[in-house]
């Protein structure tokens, strides 16, 4: 099993690429619940001063096996989005086995409109990569993840090449017995996410409302921003049933900047202020996020946070140059490991507050993702719950939820 603690539970034909030895038949699968508990798993001690940057130039990596294929998994109902609807889940997983038999997964998911692969071309760069992975020589770990930017540069395949970079650093986590976690600082082995409703009418909204109220969750991210009526109707809907939940709203590019401050004056006159407004305006249209951003924090006293937006280092230095937004909302699809550690020190030493989130994606990539912002303990703001939104888990192991009531609706 990898250093995350999973691996995937995939009924696969004679031929699969994968070897049905690295399915753990006898792993039990780890429901999400609103706090994920990541276990101290480690073959040997780990010194508390080792850190990533330490491991990329000290530890080498020598390839046995990289292997990738489909992940096709059917969503409980279609998501929907400002911008996109989604039916089911078509992502690629990614296999890395070191030659001395660790192994390592990574996940690329791929969602329309937002990343910029689908899953045809997701998989042949993917073939590419472990291709090269698989016939070049020892080296390094920071030389390996160098070449894989190489071959995926970009944020053309930046899905693909953060799918690569979680397989070779969890298989060599894997390899000196440290759990993500600790490796990326270690400051806790635990977060608590928010859950996500998608956009549909106002009783359903309210009806989900009411089910992760139950569940433990004291934050729902509500999807808005295709019609600005019905969205004042669906938060009022669920305010009426839960007061005093917490809200994100994000609107996924979907309003003009006067209509999304047009919605901040309607929460206002119904007493209700979002903890965030996520990507309120589209995502070339920086004027209109610098407008929307100054209104929202000098007028009504909320943050606002540039997600599609911030898809390179290029974008985060525009973001503070321009003080165009609070927050930066990392996702490793967008940039990949390697670019988000990078984006996370500028962000932290320009003041912006950090959210992290992901596409829709199975445990593999959440797993990590869960693993970074625990290990970091630098995120305001976690949104890792899309495993909740599928029908099927193909994974095995991993993390641990928990539910704690006293912060629920």
């Amino acid at each position: 099993m990898s250093s995350i603690g999973l691996s995937l539970k995939l009924t696969l034909p004679s031929d699969a690429p994968f070897p049905i030895s690295a399915f753990h038949s006898d792993s039990k699968p780890r429901k999400l619940s609103p706090t994920l508990r990541f276990g101290p798993r480690m073959a040997v001690a780990a010194p508390t001063n080792f850190g990533f940057k330490d491991l990329m130039e000290t530890i080498m990596v020598d390839v046995h096996r990289a292997e990738n294929r489909p992940l096709n998994v059917p969503l409980i109902a279609p998501f929907t989005i400002a911008t996109c609807r989604l039916e089911k889940v078509e992502n690629v997983a990614i296999r890395i086995e070191l030659k001395n038999g660790c192994v390592g997964w990574g996940e690329a998911p791929i969602l329309p409109f937002v990343t910029a692969e689908d899953q045809p071309i997701a998989i042949a760069k993917a073939t590419e990569a472990c291709e090269f992975l698989r016939r070049c020589p020892e080296m390094t770990l920071s030389s390996a993840l160098g070449e894989i930017s190489g071959i995926l540069p970009g944020h053309e395949f930046a899905s693909v090449r953060a799918g690569v970079e979680m397989a070779l650093i969890d298989a060599v986590a894997s390899d000196i017995g440290v759990p993500l976690w600790r490796l990326f600082g270690g400051v806790s082995n635990t977060i608590t996410t928010d859950i996500t409703i998608p956009i549909v009418p106002p009783a359903e909204a309210a009806a989900l409302a009411s089910k992760y109220c139950k569940q433990g969750f004291g934050t729902l991210k509500l999807k808005v921003g295709k019609n600005l009526n019905t969205d004042i109707e669906v938060l009022q809907a669920i305010r009426e049933i839960h007061p005093d939940c917490l809200f994100i709203l994000d609107a996924n590019e979907g309003y003009k900047p006067m209509e999304a401050v047009e919605v901040l004056e309607k929460l206002h006159e119904m007493g209700v202020t979002p903890i965030l407004f996520e990507q309120p305006v589209h995502r070339d249209d920086w004027d209109g996020l610098g407008y929307v951003t100054h209104i929202a924090r000098n007028k009504y006293g909320v943050s606002v946070a540039a997600d599609e937006s911030c898809r390179s280092v290029t974008d985060v230095k525009k973001i503070v140059e321009g003080d165009l937004a609070d927050v930066i909302n990392i996702k490793l699809a967008k940039v990949g490991v390697v670019g988000a550690l990078e984006i996370i020190e500028i962000a932290k030493a320009s003041g912006l507050k950090l959210m992290i989130g992901g596409m829709i994606e199975t445990r593999l990539a959440m797993g990590f993702s869960g693993h970074l912002a625990a290990g970091l303990g630098v995120f305001q703001f976690i949104d890792l719950d899309t495993p909740l939104l599928l029908s099927e888990d193909p994974v095995h192991g991993g993390y641990k939820g928990t539910v704690d009531l006293s912060s629920s609706c």
